[in-house]
């Protein structure tokens, strides 16, 4: 079955400027579904895949959040390309389904056919209960999956984990609870702690997931990196970001990331070697002002593009020679922790050990981290990632 039956065509006179696109433009380089739906299946295929996804219904205090795909393009295609070589369609809109149910099943297949191909979605939201249908594109690969949410809040019901209807700021129940089980870790990047109850903090802490605050992270932006790196997918709440730089959405404040710090951490998506989807959600364009926030949207995938034709294909750890080892002693005990640093990018992995019937090619689990983790060690302290890793393992 061909994907174009899930997609409206784009309405290329809303997008495009009377005297068109010049050569260097991405309106002019990326192939959108205009007349023709883009090959998917020839040699030549794309790496990247845009789909806008027209869904607000399940969303709280963001309708109009359907219409954001469109206004996006407009600012995309006019960025100039970055000099990468850029193969890249985009697939026009997923209109809303009769149910919602309908459109979480055509967001869900879409992106399991694309990642199926070796092709990168890019989601477009919408609010962002669509994640759990991209969460749910992943269920039949057989393996565990990370997931990292980008976000000021968790979007968690803690108080009724069982019973919980889906809507934007309920999804991670749905992903938390869906079977057949085969999320392994959730890191959230950005949680303003005033928007989090102590109970929410305290479930993360007892499933042993990864959640970073935003004052860890303001000014040091490249803390996030390994959380971001360790993901099989991302999912991107415009609302993390402050006001002043993205007031288009319902549920923004004064506080939150520069959007210098959200492109920077979009082209750390598009590094990490083994992301396979993106999403963006909960940008609402009747709340933007003068386009600022389609804007910066813009060129955060401007950055996630540049990323991925940065990558550096650190994993498998193939040659050895292109790795450095280092090996710390825990005080406490006679425990030795190993760290890994790739010489192509400077970046670091923890090894924490398989417990259990494991094959010999599947001794070590291999956790991105900071060069700070292997410091805390040398000091003879345990690292909390490792510990984290280690609990989810065994």
């Amino acid at each position: 079955m061909s994907l174009s039956v899930f997609f409206q065509p784009i309405d290329w006179d809303t997008i495009a400027p009377i005297e068109g696109y010049n050569s260097l433009q991405l309106g002019n380089l990326i192939d959108a579904y205009v007349k023709n739906f883009p090959d998917l299946e020839s040699e030549d295929k794309p790496h990247l895949a845009l789909m806008g996804v027209l869904e607000d219904r399940n969303s709280i205090g963001q309708l109009g959040s359907s219409k954001g795909p469109d206004v996006v393009r407009k600012s995309l295609y006019s960025l100039s390309s970055g000099g990468f070589p850029l193969k890249m369609v985009d697939l026009g809109n997923i209109l809303a389904g009769e149910t919602i149910e309908d459109t979480y099943i055509a967001v869900k297949n879409v992106c399991e056919e694309l990642m199926k191909a070796d092709i990168i979605p890019i989601i477009l939201g919408g609010s962002q209960d669509i994640t759990y249908a991209q969460y749910q594109a992943y269920e039949q690969l057989e393996r565990t999956v990370e997931v990292t949410i980008i976000d000021s809040k968790f979007d968690l019901d803690e108080h009724n984990t069982e019973k919980t209807s889906l809507h934007s700021q309920s999804y991670l129940n749905h992903i938390i609870l869906h079977e057949p089980d085969y999320l392994f870790n959730l890191n959230n990047v950005g949680y303003q702690s005033y928007f989090v109850s102590h109970e929410a903090v305290s479930l993360y802490e007892k499933l042993y997931f990864n959640a970073i605050r935003l004052g860890q992270v303001m000014g040091k932006i490249e803390d996030s990196e390994p959380a971001i790196r360790s993901a099989d997918m991302v999912s991107f709440d415009m609302s993390a970001i402050r006001f002043s730089d993205a007031p288009g959405s319902a549920h923004v404040t004064s506080n939150g990331f520069f959007g210098q710090e959200a492109c920077q951490m979009s082209r750390y998506a598009g590094m990490n070697d083994k992301l396979s989807s993106i999403g963006f959600y909960e940008f609402n364009p009747s709340l933007d002002h003068r386009n600022q926030t389609s804007m910066l949207l813009a060129q955060m995938i401007w950055y996630f593009i540049d990323g991925f034709y940065a990558r550096k294909n650190d994993i498998p750890f193939i040659p050895k020679n292109s790795y450095i080892t280092y090996r710390a002693t825990l005080e406490a005990d006679e425990h030795e922790l190993v760290f890994i640093k790739s010489k192509k990018s400077d970046r670091w992995w923890m090894q924490v050990p398989y417990f259990g019937s494991r094959s010999v090619n599947e001794r070590y689990y291999l956790v991105p981290c900071r060069y700070e983790d292997y410091q805390v060690a040398v000091r003879g302290e345990m690292p909390d990632l490792w510990w984290k890793t280690h609990q989810k393992l065994v």
